[in-house]
């Protein structure tokens, strides 16, 4: 007999070579007619393992994130095996599943697919799922492995396993279909009730522009044709909240081949909406303690060399700057953390000094390969909202926790108020990706966890996820599609301030390293834009739209009292324009709907007459005639109720 503990603490017995399925049965019918994969002792399991040694199991179902992902990986075979059928000759390369669906990379050869070719695509992987085929695995040696795929001329797998390690390589077979594999399969294909192929796009094999293009397939699949339909209708909803889209709808912002790929410009009404996100950041911040600094948009590369950045970010950076006389390296700048740090050094700083917190709306840059870029959420040029705490080890927590209750006031005024923390770990079996000594990482783990649970977070523990140079906290939250975006980082560093020789005067009047509080609310100010916009459709919250209202007057005789009604709004700090062309009031009604304008206020000879303004919301609701005044006081209330005082 085995012992096996569930997640709940609970402990069961069972015979060896029992499988997670068996566990199930044992549990509850119900639970066995759900459960699609399994986790035993930290390692990704199929519900038909044996289990041959003590250890913690945990069932999943297709309502978890780990069950989606063995769903998608095992549909992943499947889209390969119909695509195998259908072009025969094509070579298979990596097919994992991805947040939302899964991909094949495919070298495709003489043949080449389009949109056109989808729906044979999703009848041949339909067809193949009907079979109810099992996903079985088995080991092979290394060089059984390597000659399988030599004998299939497919070099793409044979660098796969030329890189693995020495010792049995595993094969995963359904029907007819042999794959390279780990493993993490659900029991067999029938489950995948519905298949969509979603688009096809270029991917260099490994990521590495020197290797040859392949075609990657995207694609999803369901256990229910009715999931498949909602999440249909969710990616037409997410095309209209495009980000990309409505920035040019909206005039926010573009992009010039001319300037570069990857590097946004701001047009004045963008402009002045960062410039609002900006103030109401520096205004928390003010009242939070901090001071502002601003640093260079370039550095001298020795400066990352010793902060660890070009190590980690150096196929990253853009090529070094060289200046001709003096034969000095200079980088477009990746982080502002190290310059930060050069401010610190600037001081000398007592206990009683501390904490230092000093931020920055600082631009950065980072080289993305073409393939990478997307609107805003992926640039090769961005700022960070950028802040770094410098405290004693008595203050991390308290600081910590101040830093939260930031973040959350961020989040909560712009109509986050659905999300989850995340806490960052390492990942002890992989100590060569991190720095610094494993004792500060324990420290800086466990001061997060702490003040987490003290803030009363909702929060998991992620291992593997922290940054190379210390564990951080991540707030993920949910947008109004439903889809999961990470934004608030905030992190412990202990390696930094020992990098640079940080110190601080103690009250034992020695020398002592402060710690380093890396945190970013906004993330970037372009990625949090762009999410801002596809989770609000366009309509911002008031205090930070562009144009709160506009004027419209009936005819060309209104346009004098329209005007006068602009300037008394522009008075009362209300941002509003007015559309005098020689236009019916209705089309100017409905431009300013796809404008997202907020308030449609129609001037005519009635409301001239009266001194009033017959104001129309967006989405059509009619608030009647009402005085200037009363106007002005209804959008204060409405910005009021909406943002709080930090």
């Amino acid at each position: 007999m085995i012992e096996i503990t569930l997640p709940d603490g609970a402990k069961k017995k069972v015979q060896q070579g029992a499988t997670p399925m068996d566990v199930a049965k044992s549990i509850s019918e119900g639970l066995a007619r759900n459960v699609i994969s399994a986790k035993f002792n930290d390692t990704t399991v199929e519900t038909t393992t044996p289990l041959t040694i003590d250890g913690t199991l945990t069932l999943y179902t297709w309502n978890t994130d780990d069950g989606k992902k063995a769903f998608w990986h095992s549909s992943s075979h499947v889209l390969a095996q119909a695509l195998e059928e259908l072009y025969p000759g094509i070579k298979l390369t990596i097919g994992p599943a991805i947040e939302n669906g899964f991909y094949y990379d495919v070298d495709f050869g003489e043949h080449h697919i389009s949109e056109k070719d989808f729906p044979e695509i999703e009848k041949k992987a339909l067809e193949i799922a009907r079979g109810k085929h099992d996903y079985k695995m088995r080991e092979v040696s290394k060089a059984d492995a390597l000659s399988y795929y030599k004998q299939q001329a497919n070099e793409y797998k044979v660098e796969l396993i030329e890189n693995l390690e020495d010792g049995t390589i595993t094969f995963c077979d359904h029907s007819t279909f042999t794959d390279l594999c780990r493993g993490g399969h659900i029991p067999n294909t029938g489950i995948i009730k519905a298949f969509k192929v979603l688009s096809v796009a270029g991917a260099y094999w490994r990521g590495d522009e020197n290797n040859k293009q392949l075609t990657r397939v995207y694609g999803i699949s369901f256990p229910k044709q009715k999931e498949l339909t909602e999440y249909l209708h969710l990616l037409e909803e997410a095309k209209k909240r495009d980000h990309r889209k409505l920035g040019r709808e909206l005039e926010l912002f573009t992009f010039s081949q001319k300037v570069g790929q990857g590097l946004p410009l701001w047009l004045p009404k963008g402009a002045a909406l960062r410039e609002r996100l900006e103030s109401f950041l520096k205004k928390a911040q003010k009242k939070a303690g901090y001071e502002m600094v601003v640093t260079p948009h370039i550095g001298q590369k020795e400066l990352y060399v010793t902060s660890g950045h070009y190590a980690k970010y150096g196929e990253d950076s853009f090529q070094p700057i060289h200046t001709p006389k003096e034969d000095e390296e200079f980088l477009l700048k990746p982080m502002n953390c190290p310059h930060h740090c050069e401010i610190y050094n600037h001081g000398h700083f007592s206990y009683k000094d501390l904490p230092k917190r000093f931020a920055e709306f600082g631009t950065v840059y980072r080289y993305e390969q073409s393939g990478e870029l997307h609107g805003l959420t992926r640039v090769r040029g961005f700022t960070q909202d950028d802040a770094h705490i410098f405290c004693t080890p008595e203050q991390l927590n308290e600081e910590f926790k101040k830093v939260i209750d930031l973040s959350l006031y961020v989040l909560t005024s712009l109509g986050f108020d659905n999300f989850t923390a995340q806490v960052s770990v390492r990942d002890l079996d992989k100590p060569e990706k991190y720095i610094g000594e494993a004792e500060n990482w324990e420290k800086a783990e466990q001061a997060i966890i702490n003040a987490a649970e003290e803030k009363g977070l909702n929060f998991v523990v992620e291992t593997g996820e922290a940054a190379f140079y210390g564990p951080k906290l991540d707030f993920m939250i949910k947008d109004a599609l439903g889809r999961k975006w990470q934004l608030g980082t905030i992190q412990v560093d202990y390696n930094l301030p020992e990098r640079f020789d940080l110190t601080y005067k103690g009250s034992d009047n020695e020398l002592h390293r402060p710690i380093m509080i890396h945190r970013a609310p906004f993330g970037s100010m372009e990625r949090f834009v762009a999410l801002l916009l596809e989770h609000t459709g366009g309509n911002f919250p008031l205090w930070l739209i562009p144009d709160q209202a506009i004027v419209l007057p009936v005819s060309e005789k209104h346009e004098k009292y329209a005007e006068k009604v602009l300037s008394s709004l522009e008075n009362n700090e209300i941002r509003a324009l007015i559309d005098n062309r020689n236009e019916t009031v209705g089309k100017k009604i409905r431009e300013a709907e796809l404008k997202k304008i907020p308030f449609m206020l129609v001037v005519g000879e009635q409301e001239e007459a009266s001194e009033t303004i017959a104001v129309r919301r967006h989405g059509g609701e009619d608030l009647g005639s009402v005085s200037i005044e009363q106007f002005s006081d209804l959008v204060t209330t409405e910005i009021n109720s909406t943002l709080k005082s930090f």
